[in-house]
């Protein structure tokens, strides 16, 4: 299964925590809307995989019970494979890199700790790659040099399965929020077993959208500039990135806030991601098109993904219609571009 587009076959998967929640669906269910419309693969997110274990057991098991949730995404590999889908992904891995480094550092020491677990699940769901956002943690060092070593200790762990990892900018990050900064991070790290997850929402909602403005775009330079950068940045990603160093882009667009998103304990951009990601050409406004075609142009042809949270209800919609809406937003996309 697949999209083609001009002699390229791009498969297509789904992230299983995009199915919104007001349609009530457990595990199984999502994965039959999503292979029923189309999709080859998924992404599995942690919490549905806690989720799964409630739904089974009649309790959640705890974030760290890795021996639980081995045995749960066990069950999990069964029913995917049963489908004939293919788990693309396990995510989201956070706030993993930059703590310091002393020998008192808990958060360090819990991350890694963390990390192994992760892999241990990756082995049991039977897929090879993790997403790890940059992260959004406070406290964490500004090098990049210390960012990319605490990759490449990840990476290596992952490389002694064969596992890759997918290095993702959050738009809200601590510091790296861009592209741009992800990718210095992974040159620096310099591990084949390391590429890019780039996503459309996280680009053009860091580099042009501003949920805090009334315009809902970036107000600190003029329009013009505004423009002038971003056609820079996305020619930049097509002529820096090559497409076998993308492993999978994620797409989604932004509702215009209004009001504006104030802080309120989260910073804007990370309450936007989180509530008011709809799929494309469903009321949202940023320059997704753009990123698209800046990963086209790479060479990319690997997995076209929907990561969309979208808290707002679709009246009279099933959750099925919305798959298979999610399919032809990916279709008709593409034809855009």
């Amino acid at each position: 299964m697949g999209i083609q587009h001009h002699g390229h076959n791009f498969p297509t998967c789904f992230a299983s925590c995009s199915i919104p929640s007001y349609f009530n669906a457990s595990l199984p269910e999502k994965l039959n809307a999503i292979r029923n419309a189309g999709f080859g693969g998924i992404e599995m997110s942690m919490p549905d995989i806690l989720a799964y274990s409630e739904h089974l057991n009649g309790e959640m098991l705890n974030e760290d019970d890795f021996d639980g949730i081995a045995s749960i995404s066990t069950k999990i590999r069964d029913l995917v494979e049963d489908l004939g889908l293919r788990i693309v992904m396990l995510q989201p891995f956070s706030r993993f890199e930059g703590w310091s480094k002393s020998e008192h550092s808990e958060e360090r020491v819990a991350a890694f700790r963390r990390a192994r677990g992760w892999i241990r699940v990756m082995e049991s769901l039977g897929t090879d790659m993790l997403q790890v956002g940059s992260s959004d943690a406070d406290g964490i060092s500004s090098s990049l040099d210390d960012l990319a070593a605490d990759l490449s200790g990840l990476a290596d762990m992952l490389a002694e399965r064969g596992f890759r990892l997918a290095y993702e900018n959050w738009c809200w990050a601590t510091h790296a929020p861009l592209w741009k900064d992800v990718w210095q991070i992974i040159r620096r790290a310099s591990r084949p077993n390391i590429g890019l997850c780039l996503d459309t929402f996280q680009t053009a909602g860091g580099e042009y959208g501003d949920p805090s403005t009334a315009s809902g775009v970036i107000e600190e330079v003029g329009r013009d500039e505004l423009d002038a950068r971003w056609k820079h940045s996305m020619a930049e990603m097509a002529s820096a990135v090559r497409g076998d160093e993308i492993f999978l882009l994620q797409i989604s667009d932004a509702y215009k806030m209004t009001p504006p998103l104030c802080s309120d304990g989260d910073e804007p951009r990370c309450a936007w991601s989180h509530d008011y990601r709809p799929l494309p050409f469903d009321g949202g406004y940023l320059p997704i098109q753009d990123v698209l075609g800046a990963v086209l142009r790479t060479g990319f042809s690997g997995w076209l993904s929907i990561e969309v949270f979208d808290s707002k209800p679709k009246e009279g919609m099933s959750m099925e219609d919305f798959t298979k809406a999610a399919m032809e937003s990916l279709k008709r996309l593409l034809d855009e571009v």
